[in-house]
């Protein structure tokens, strides 16, 4: 993996899903109709896919604007989404691919808990891209909070003087990168305008590739 913006980091991390992985539209429907019957709520698939991709801002904030109380949302979601179903309908995004032939420490922050996370990165067989897997939780912190950033980079075994960055497809992602100290790059999959705003980053792309291909000049 080389490229101007690669060769300017001594160490990278990485979020999960919607950065490195996705799933298949299909699957993000059945899970909110599942969701939605057992709360009560009817999802559209708008709102499922504003909530699946984080549209919009940070999730709990949509579901309070829409009279859903995000501690039942979450009890209904956890209980009722399989790992092993979600990996089967989980891919890597072609650009997120270089990473694997990356030689340098590279870690993973994830929102996703083990349960959902280890079966999506042994399907894909993309474990052995990452030195250090973290799932956040109450006891590392929860992103944009710089705690469970700090965790990967010390297991890392990185100081103060390497130069590290965060590549995330979320507002949290760049604000836990910033906070920790690293730069951050936003990963736009979806664009600004069904996103609803413009997240601010060090990088802001749509694709690794814009930042990873080598310039004529160089």
């Amino acid at each position: 993996m080389t490229g101007p913006v690669a060769n300017s980091y001594d160490y990278w991390l990485l979020d999960l899903d919607g950065t490195v992985v996705d799933v298949e539209t299909g699957y993000v429907h059945d899970v909110f109709d599942a969701v939605g019957d057992r709360i009560g709520y009817d999802f559209s698939q708008e709102q499922a896919e504003i909530l699946w991709h984080g549209l919009g801002g940070f999730r709990n904030s949509q579901l309070e604007r829409w009279n859903v109380d995000p501690e039942a949302f979450w009890t209904a979601f956890h209980d009722i989404e399989d790992g092993e179903v979600r990996a089967d309908h989980a891919y890597v995004y072609p650009d997120a691919e270089r990473f694997a032939g990356y030689d340098g420490p590279l870690g993973l922050v994830t929102h996703s808990q083990p349960s959902l996370a280890n079966p999506v990165l042994d399907q894909l067989d993309i474990r052995d891209w990452f030195d250090v897997v973290l799932c956040c939780s109450d006891e590392t912190g929860w992103k944009p909070d710089p705690a469970p950033v700090r965790t990967v980079v010390d297991r890392l075994g990185m100081s103060e003087s390497d130069r590290g960055v965060l590549a995330g497809d979320g507002p949290q992602d760049v604000g836990a990168a910033w906070n920790a100290g690293l730069d951050g790059i936003h990963v736009e999959r979806h664009g600004p305008d069904r996103r609803g705003m413009c997240v601010l980053g060090d990088h802001r792309v749509a694709s690794f590739d814009e930042l990873f291909a080598t310039r004529a000049a160089d």
